[in-house]
Protein backbone atom coordinates (compact mmCIF):
# COMPACT_ATOMS: atom_id res chain seq x y z
CA UNK A 1 0.00 0.00 0.00
CA UNK A 2 1.68 3.16 -0.82
CA UNK A 3 2.16 6.41 1.54
CA UNK A 4 -0.56 8.63 0.50
CA UNK A 5 -3.51 5.78 0.49
CA UNK A 6 -2.19 4.94 4.49
CA UNK A 7 -3.01 8.38 5.15
CA UNK A 8 -6.68 8.67 3.65
CA UNK A 9 -9.42 8.55 6.04
CA UNK A 10 -12.90 7.50 5.31
CA UNK A 11 -16.00 8.29 6.51
CA UNK A 12 -19.18 6.37 7.26
CA UNK A 13 -22.50 8.30 6.41
CA UNK A 14 -25.20 5.66 7.61
CA UNK A 15 -24.45 6.85 11.40
CA UNK A 16 -26.52 9.53 12.51
CA UNK A 17 -25.51 12.07 15.13
CA UNK A 18 -25.03 10.72 18.88
CA UNK A 19 -28.58 11.26 20.89
CA UNK A 20 -30.48 8.82 23.05
CA UNK A 21 -31.01 6.08 19.89
CA UNK A 22 -27.63 5.56 18.90
CA UNK A 23 -26.88 5.77 22.71
CA UNK A 24 -29.63 3.08 23.07
CA UNK A 25 -28.12 0.81 20.02
CA UNK A 26 -24.90 0.80 21.02
CA UNK A 27 -25.96 -0.67 24.55
CA UNK A 28 -27.88 -3.23 23.06
CA UNK A 29 -25.21 -4.06 20.40
CA UNK A 30 -22.87 -4.18 23.70
CA UNK A 31 -24.91 -6.90 25.34
CA UNK A 32 -25.27 -8.88 22.59
CA UNK A 33 -21.25 -8.83 21.64
CA UNK A 34 -20.59 -9.58 25.44
CA UNK A 35 -23.05 -12.79 25.10
CA UNK A 36 -21.41 -13.50 21.95
CA UNK A 37 -18.08 -13.43 23.19
CA UNK A 38 -18.45 -14.75 26.70
CA UNK A 39 -20.67 -18.01 25.00
CA UNK A 40 -18.24 -18.70 22.59
CA UNK A 41 -15.49 -18.10 24.85
CA UNK A 42 -17.06 -20.72 27.79
CA UNK A 43 -18.00 -23.18 24.89
CA UNK A 44 -13.83 -23.58 24.32
CA UNK A 45 -13.40 -23.84 27.67
CA UNK A 46 -15.89 -26.26 28.37
CA UNK A 47 -13.80 -28.32 24.96
CA UNK A 48 -10.42 -27.37 26.40
CA UNK A 49 -11.17 -28.43 30.20
CA UNK A 50 -12.96 -31.78 29.33
CA UNK A 51 -10.80 -34.66 28.06
CA UNK A 52 -14.01 -36.29 26.75
CA UNK A 53 -14.37 -33.65 24.14
CA UNK A 54 -10.91 -33.79 22.66
CA UNK A 55 -12.34 -35.97 19.59
CA UNK A 56 -12.66 -34.22 16.17
CA UNK A 57 -15.94 -33.20 16.13
CA UNK A 58 -15.44 -30.94 19.48
CA UNK A 59 -11.88 -29.82 17.81
CA UNK A 60 -13.37 -28.03 15.31
CA UNK A 61 -16.57 -27.10 17.17
CA UNK A 62 -14.33 -24.52 19.33
CA UNK A 63 -12.36 -23.68 16.17
CA UNK A 64 -15.73 -22.73 15.03
CA UNK A 65 -16.17 -21.04 18.69
CA UNK A 66 -12.86 -19.08 18.08
CA UNK A 67 -13.98 -17.85 14.69
CA UNK A 68 -16.92 -16.54 16.12
CA UNK A 69 -15.06 -14.47 18.60
CA UNK A 70 -13.04 -12.98 16.04
CA UNK A 71 -15.92 -12.24 13.89
CA UNK A 72 -17.86 -10.25 15.80
CA UNK A 73 -14.57 -8.73 17.52
CA UNK A 74 -13.68 -7.60 14.07
CA UNK A 75 -16.87 -4.81 14.18
CA UNK A 76 -18.78 -4.65 17.22
CA UNK A 77 -16.28 -2.61 18.72
CA UNK A 78 -15.37 -0.28 16.04
CA UNK A 79 -19.31 0.16 15.55
CA UNK A 80 -19.98 0.60 19.56
CA UNK A 81 -17.04 3.82 19.03
CA UNK A 82 -19.42 5.56 16.26
CA UNK A 83 -21.97 5.13 17.75
CA UNK A 84 -21.36 6.42 21.69
CA UNK A 85 -18.42 9.07 20.32
CA UNK A 86 -20.14 10.45 17.36
CA UNK A 87 -16.71 9.55 15.68
CA UNK A 88 -17.64 7.88 12.27
CA UNK A 89 -14.42 7.84 10.32
CA UNK A 90 -11.59 5.07 10.54
CA UNK A 91 -8.10 5.48 8.81
CA UNK A 92 -7.65 3.64 5.28
CA UNK A 93 -4.98 0.76 6.62
CA UNK A 94 -7.46 0.21 9.94
CA UNK A 95 -9.79 -0.26 6.41
CA UNK A 96 -8.58 -2.65 5.07
CA UNK A 97 -7.49 -4.34 8.11
CA UNK A 98 -11.29 -4.93 9.01
CA UNK A 99 -11.55 -6.23 5.70
CA UNK A 100 -9.59 -9.17 6.11
CA UNK A 101 -10.47 -9.79 9.56
CA UNK A 102 -14.23 -9.68 8.66
CA UNK A 103 -14.09 -12.08 5.51
CA UNK A 104 -11.51 -15.12 7.37
CA UNK A 105 -14.45 -14.72 9.81
CA UNK A 106 -16.68 -15.69 6.77
CA UNK A 107 -15.14 -18.11 4.96
CA UNK A 108 -12.89 -19.60 7.62
CA UNK A 109 -16.26 -20.27 9.30
CA UNK A 110 -17.71 -21.97 6.12
CA UNK A 111 -14.74 -24.44 5.35
CA UNK A 112 -14.72 -25.29 9.21
CA UNK A 113 -18.46 -26.30 9.05
CA UNK A 114 -17.56 -28.16 5.86
CA UNK A 115 -15.13 -30.00 7.24
CA UNK A 116 -17.72 -30.53 10.09
CA UNK A 117 -19.77 -32.13 7.83
CA UNK A 118 -17.50 -34.33 6.49
CA UNK A 119 -16.60 -35.03 9.85
CA UNK A 120 -20.11 -36.63 10.31
CA UNK A 121 -20.01 -38.16 6.84
CA UNK A 122 -16.90 -40.60 7.73
CA UNK A 123 -18.78 -41.07 11.48
CA UNK A 124 -22.31 -42.22 9.80
CA UNK A 125 -21.41 -43.97 6.66
CA UNK A 126 -17.75 -44.89 7.51
CA UNK A 127 -18.17 -46.43 11.27
CA UNK A 128 -15.56 -48.87 11.74
CA UNK A 129 -12.79 -46.89 9.44
CA UNK A 130 -13.43 -43.11 11.28
CA UNK A 131 -10.48 -43.99 14.02
CA UNK A 132 -8.48 -44.95 10.97
CA UNK A 133 -9.27 -41.96 9.08
CA UNK A 134 -10.39 -39.30 11.61
CA UNK A 135 -6.59 -39.43 12.94
CA UNK A 136 -4.95 -36.43 15.32
CA UNK A 137 -2.74 -35.36 12.19
CA UNK A 138 -5.33 -35.41 9.70
CA UNK A 139 -7.40 -33.33 12.04
CA UNK A 140 -4.69 -31.35 12.25
CA UNK A 141 -4.39 -31.11 8.46
CA UNK A 142 -8.13 -30.00 7.92
CA UNK A 143 -7.31 -27.60 10.12
CA UNK A 144 -3.82 -26.35 8.82
CA UNK A 145 -6.17 -26.15 5.05
CA UNK A 146 -9.14 -24.21 6.66
CA UNK A 147 -6.61 -21.41 7.84
CA UNK A 148 -4.37 -21.04 5.57
CA UNK A 149 -6.21 -20.66 1.80
CA UNK A 150 -8.74 -17.99 3.38
CA UNK A 151 -5.05 -16.53 5.04
CA UNK A 152 -3.00 -16.34 1.79
CA UNK A 153 -6.12 -15.47 -0.48
CA UNK A 154 -8.00 -12.55 1.34
CA UNK A 155 -4.19 -11.70 1.89
CA UNK A 156 -3.91 -11.29 -1.77
CA UNK A 157 -7.52 -9.43 -2.42
CA UNK A 158 -6.60 -6.82 0.31
CA UNK A 159 -3.01 -6.01 -1.30
CA UNK A 160 -4.86 -6.05 -4.92
CA UNK A 161 -7.38 -3.49 -3.16
CA UNK A 162 -5.01 -1.75 -1.30
CA UNK A 163 -3.87 -0.61 -4.81
CA UNK A 164 -6.65 1.27 -6.33
CA UNK A 165 -6.49 4.71 -6.92
CA UNK A 166 -9.37 6.04 -4.62
CA UNK A 167 -11.55 8.97 -6.30
CA UNK A 168 -14.09 9.35 -3.19
CA UNK A 169 -13.92 8.64 0.91
CA UNK A 170 -17.46 7.91 2.04
CA UNK A 171 -18.74 4.55 2.70
CA UNK A 172 -22.24 4.25 3.05
CA UNK A 173 -21.99 1.09 5.33
CA UNK A 174 -21.89 0.33 9.09
CA UNK A 175 -18.52 -1.01 8.55
CA UNK A 176 -15.76 -1.51 5.54
CA UNK A 177 -16.10 -4.52 3.53
CA UNK A 178 -13.75 -4.91 -0.08
CA UNK A 179 -16.55 -4.00 -2.29
CA UNK A 180 -17.07 -1.02 -0.72
CA UNK A 181 -13.39 -0.22 -0.85
CA UNK A 182 -13.43 -0.95 -4.54
CA UNK A 183 -16.72 1.32 -5.70
CA UNK A 184 -14.35 4.46 -3.84
CA UNK A 185 -11.78 3.63 -6.68
CA UNK A 186 -11.46 5.96 -9.69
CA UNK A 187 -10.85 3.20 -11.80
CA UNK A 188 -12.13 -0.51 -12.59
CA UNK A 189 -9.99 -3.64 -12.04
CA UNK A 190 -10.59 -6.72 -13.70
CA UNK A 191 -8.33 -8.53 -11.84
CA UNK A 192 -9.82 -7.52 -8.20
CA UNK A 193 -13.08 -8.87 -10.06
CA UNK A 194 -11.58 -12.00 -11.34
CA UNK A 195 -9.83 -13.21 -7.85
CA UNK A 196 -12.98 -12.09 -5.76
CA UNK A 197 -14.91 -14.30 -8.09
CA UNK A 198 -12.04 -17.25 -7.69
CA UNK A 199 -12.42 -16.67 -3.54
CA UNK A 200 -16.28 -16.99 -3.46
CA UNK A 201 -15.91 -19.78 -5.82
CA UNK A 202 -12.90 -21.87 -3.90
CA UNK A 203 -13.77 -20.97 -0.95
CA UNK A 204 -17.58 -20.53 -0.80
CA UNK A 205 -19.27 -22.65 -3.28
CA UNK A 206 -17.03 -25.49 -2.71
CA UNK A 207 -17.70 -25.61 1.04
CA UNK A 208 -21.42 -25.61 0.35
CA UNK A 209 -20.90 -28.64 -2.63
CA UNK A 210 -19.19 -30.40 0.34
CA UNK A 211 -21.89 -30.14 2.72
CA UNK A 212 -24.42 -31.06 0.51
CA UNK A 213 -23.22 -34.28 -0.82
CA UNK A 214 -22.06 -35.04 2.73
CA UNK A 215 -25.78 -34.89 3.59
CA UNK A 216 -26.80 -36.65 0.74
CA UNK A 217 -24.57 -39.90 1.37
CA UNK A 218 -25.41 -39.70 5.35
CA UNK A 219 -29.62 -39.79 4.06
CA UNK A 220 -28.70 -42.35 1.98
CA UNK A 221 -27.02 -44.65 4.76
CA UNK A 222 -29.78 -43.41 7.22
CA UNK A 223 -32.43 -44.37 5.19
CA UNK A 224 -31.16 -48.33 5.15
CA UNK A 225 -30.59 -48.67 8.68
CA UNK A 226 -32.91 -49.27 12.14
CA UNK A 227 -34.61 -46.69 13.23
CA UNK A 228 -32.98 -46.07 16.42
CA UNK A 229 -29.86 -45.37 14.46
CA UNK A 230 -31.58 -42.82 12.11
CA UNK A 231 -32.29 -41.48 15.25
CA UNK A 232 -28.67 -40.91 16.53
CA UNK A 233 -27.82 -40.04 13.09
CA UNK A 234 -30.51 -37.25 13.49
CA UNK A 235 -29.10 -36.00 16.56
CA UNK A 236 -26.07 -36.07 15.18
CA UNK A 237 -26.97 -33.84 12.59
CA UNK A 238 -29.44 -32.00 13.87
CA UNK A 239 -26.96 -29.33 15.68
CA UNK A 240 -24.48 -28.68 13.03
CA UNK A 241 -27.30 -28.65 10.26
CA UNK A 242 -28.81 -25.94 12.04
CA UNK A 243 -25.88 -24.03 12.47
CA UNK A 244 -25.20 -24.72 8.64
CA UNK A 245 -28.29 -23.38 7.78
CA UNK A 246 -28.17 -20.44 10.33
CA UNK A 247 -24.66 -19.54 8.83
CA UNK A 248 -26.06 -19.82 5.00
CA UNK A 249 -28.59 -17.52 5.55
CA UNK A 250 -26.49 -14.91 7.40
CA UNK A 251 -24.12 -15.30 4.26
CA UNK A 252 -26.81 -14.83 2.06
CA UNK A 253 -28.01 -11.48 3.39
CA UNK A 254 -24.77 -9.99 3.64
CA UNK A 255 -24.19 -10.87 -0.29
CA UNK A 256 -27.51 -9.02 -0.59
CA UNK A 257 -26.42 -6.19 2.09
CA UNK A 258 -23.49 -5.38 -0.19
CA UNK A 259 -24.78 -5.45 -3.42
CA UNK A 260 -28.31 -3.61 -2.86
CA UNK A 261 -27.13 -1.41 0.01
CA UNK A 262 -28.17 1.74 -1.87
CA UNK A 263 -31.55 0.76 -2.84
CA UNK A 264 -33.02 -0.92 0.30
CA UNK A 265 -34.00 1.48 3.74
CA UNK A 266 -31.15 2.29 6.35
CA UNK A 267 -33.73 -0.34 9.08
CA UNK A 268 -33.09 -3.26 6.50
CA UNK A 269 -29.70 -2.35 5.91
CA UNK A 270 -28.85 -2.45 9.23
CA UNK A 271 -30.37 -5.49 10.13
CA UNK A 272 -28.78 -7.27 7.09
CA UNK A 273 -25.34 -5.96 7.90
CA UNK A 274 -25.25 -6.82 11.17
CA UNK A 275 -26.82 -10.23 11.05
CA UNK A 276 -23.96 -11.61 8.82
CA UNK A 277 -22.05 -10.50 12.07
CA UNK A 278 -23.72 -10.92 15.34
CA UNK A 279 -26.16 -13.38 15.06
CA UNK A 280 -24.14 -16.85 14.10
CA UNK A 281 -21.76 -16.05 16.86
CA UNK A 282 -24.34 -15.75 19.18
CA UNK A 283 -26.64 -19.00 18.02
CA UNK A 284 -24.02 -21.15 17.61
CA UNK A 285 -22.73 -22.24 21.17
CA UNK A 286 -26.54 -21.90 22.31
CA UNK A 287 -27.69 -24.35 19.61
CA UNK A 288 -24.51 -26.77 20.37
CA UNK A 289 -25.06 -26.43 24.20
CA UNK A 290 -28.59 -27.22 23.98
CA UNK A 291 -28.87 -29.69 21.09
CA UNK A 292 -25.48 -31.87 22.24
CA UNK A 293 -26.04 -34.12 24.80
CA UNK A 294 -22.33 -34.52 25.55
CA UNK A 295 -21.51 -31.15 25.90
CA UNK A 296 -24.78 -30.88 27.84
CA UNK A 297 -22.89 -33.46 29.96
CA UNK A 298 -19.99 -32.04 30.20
CA UNK A 299 -21.04 -28.47 31.35
CA UNK A 300 -23.07 -30.20 34.05
CA UNK A 301 -19.99 -32.07 35.27
CA UNK A 302 -18.15 -28.70 35.65
CA UNK A 303 -20.81 -27.06 37.23
CA UNK A 304 -21.14 -29.82 40.25
CA UNK A 305 -17.30 -29.52 40.53
CA UNK A 306 -17.62 -26.12 40.90
CA UNK A 307 -19.95 -26.91 43.40
CA UNK A 308 -18.20 -29.30 45.46
CA UNK A 309 -15.48 -26.66 45.35
CA UNK A 310 -17.29 -24.31 47.11
CA UNK A 311 -19.03 -26.39 49.59
CA UNK A 312 -15.34 -27.69 50.40
CA UNK A 313 -13.86 -24.61 50.76
CA UNK A 314 -16.41 -23.12 52.55
CA UNK A 315 -16.18 -26.47 55.17
CA UNK A 316 -12.49 -25.48 55.32
CA UNK A 317 -13.48 -21.84 56.07
CA UNK A 318 -15.31 -22.94 59.06
CA UNK A 319 -13.28 -25.48 60.47
CA UNK A 320 -10.85 -22.49 60.70
CA UNK A 321 -13.02 -20.36 62.73
CA UNK A 322 -13.62 -22.98 65.12
CA UNK A 323 -10.44 -23.94 65.26
CA UNK A 324 -9.39 -19.76 66.56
Amino acid sequence: MNLISSNITLTFTVYGPPGPLSYMLATLLFLIYLFSICANMFLALVIYLESSLHKPMYVFLFNLAVNGVIGSSSVCPKIMVHLFSGVQESSYYGCLIQVFFVNFYGISAYVILAVMAYDRYVSICKPLLYHAIMTPAKVKQLLLVTYSFPIFSLSAQVYLTSRLPLCRHTITKLFCDNLAIVNLSCVKSNLDNIFGIFIVLSLAVLPLICVVISYIQILKVSWKTSRDAQQKALSTCTPHLAVFINFSLATLFSVIYNRASMYISSEVNIFMSLHFILIPPVLHPVIYGIRTKEIRRCIMKILRRRNLFTVLVDTVEVKSTFAC
